[in-house]
C-alpha cells in the first residue's frame, strides 16, 4: 500500500507523577500513577466521509490506525490533512507532570506522517509531535530522535513536565530527546496517523 500511512498502537497506561520531582528512576514510569483507560477516553478523529472501522481497529488489545493520501480531513471544515488520531478524552492538564506510554509499530513504506502529539502550546498547535519520515522516528521533522524505526514494536513514554516547561521522548526505555515546551494553558495527548 505504498499510497498510505499506517500506524499500529497498543496503549498500556496514562500516568500522573505523585513522587518527588528529585526522584531519578530506572524506568520512566517509576513514580508515576497509572490511570485508568478504556474505550471512552478514547476519542477516534478520522475522515469525515467514511465510517470508523474503515481507518481504525481495537482487537487483541492492539488499536490500528490507518489513512490514505486521498484521504478527507476529520471535518468538512478542516484545512488540515488527513488523519486517523486517537484524542485522549478526559485527562486534559494545565499543570503537572503527565505522562504517556504505548507500544508502537510503523510498518515499512509509512514516511510523513505524525504519530504522536502533546496538544496545546502558545503560539503552535502543539507542544511535541513525534512524526515518522524515512523509516526514523523525528522530533516534528528533525532532529532525528531514532534511526531504523520501521517493522518493529517499541516502547514509547513521553513526559511533559508543564511547570518546569520541559518535554522528554524515551524510547524503548532510554531517554532519547529532551526540548523545552511551547508553553500553553491546555493540553492532551493523541496518537495515530496524521498526514504531514
Amino acid at each position: 500500500m505504498t499510497s498510505s500511512f499506517v500506524y499500529l498502537l497498543c496503549l498500556t497506561s496514562l500516568s500522573l507523577i505523585w513522587r518527588n520531582r528529585s526522584v531519578q528512576a530506572a524506568d520512566p514510569t517509576d513514580g508515576f500513577v497509572s490511570l485508568p483507560l478504556d474505550q471512552s477516553n478514547f476519542v477516534i478523529e478520522k475522515p469525515y466521509n467514511v465510517p470508523e472501522d474503515q481507518r481504525y481497529s481495537f482487537i487483541d488489545g492492539i488499536h490500528k490506525l490507518w489513512v490514505y493520501k486521498t484521504d478527507k480531513p476529520h471535518s468538512r471544515t478542516s484545512r488540515t490533512n488527513p488523519r486517523t488520531e486517537i484524542r485522549i478524552h478526559g485527562y486534559d492538564f494545565s499543570s503537572g507532570v503527565w505522562q504517556f506510554e504505548g507500544y508502537g509499530y510503523i510498518p515499512q513504506g509509512t514516511s510523513g506522517a505524525c504519530i504522536m502529539q502533546i496538544f496545546g502550546a502558545r503560539s503552535h498547535a502543539t507542544t511535541l509531535m513525534l512524526g515518522t519520515y524515512k523509516g526514523t522516528l523525528s522530533y516534528y521533522r528533525g532532529p532525528v530522535i531514532v534511526p531504523n524505526i520501521d517493522d518493529r514494536w517499541f516502547r514509547q513514554n513521553m513526559i511533559y513536565d508543564v511547570d518546569a516547561r520541559m518535554v522528554k521522548v524515551v524510547i524503548d526505555g532510554v531517554l532519547k530527546f529532551e526540548a523545552p515546551s511551547r508553553g500553553g494553558h491546555s493540553h492532551f495527548f493523541k496518537c495515530g496517523v496524521y498526514a504531514q
